[in-house]
């Protein structure tokens, strides 16, 4: 083989992998999302909906008749709870959580965050529109490292 040759070769496998590295940055980017609900909230459907319209995901709903036990077992703190849980990449998403904070989660994705929450049902929130009323909400990033804010939306959230 030629010098000429070896370096084409090489250069046919650099570019081989550089487009497999790429078509599995996108594999990656297609996260699976599983939302459990109440079978009589709607909003639930809203915030699948926002997630969808994002652009890079479908998201599973499967109404559930417990939602306690879901949040219990997905290690939810009693007072971050909202109506619907969902569970990404191995990530836990209670409540309406904007799609683009999800998607910094996913991406960046932090040692010791077990998952977001929106506390309640905050007016405003994705899922929960509702003509200009806008109420100020935290997101909180929370797992076995304690908590933090994740992002402030809606204003100047206190």
């Amino acid at each position: 083989m030629t010098d000429r040759t070896r370096k084409g070769a090489l250069r046919m496998v650099a570019s081989s992998a550089a487009i497999f590295v790429a078509a599995c940055a996108g594999v990656a980017q297609a996260a699976s999302f599983t939302m459990y609900r109440d079978p009589n909230c709607g909003c639930c459907l809203g915030w699948a909906d926002h997630v969808e319209k994002a652009g890079k995901h479908d998201v599973k709903a499967v109404d559930h008749p417990d939602m306690a036990s879901v949040k219990a077992k997905n290690g939810v703190p009693g007072d971050l709870v909202s109506c619907h849980t969902a569970i990404v990449d191995g990530y836990v998403i209670e409540g309406h959580v904007p799609a683009a904070d999800v998607e910094r989660l996913l991406s960046e994705r932090p040692a010791g965050v077990a998952g977001l929450a929106v506390a309640g049902m905050p007016m405003g929130s994705p899922g929960m529109e509702n003509g200009p009323h806008r109420q100020p909400y935290k997101v909180i990033a929370f797992g076995p490292k304690g908590r933090s804010v994740w992002a402030s939306h809606g204003g100047s959230a206190s």
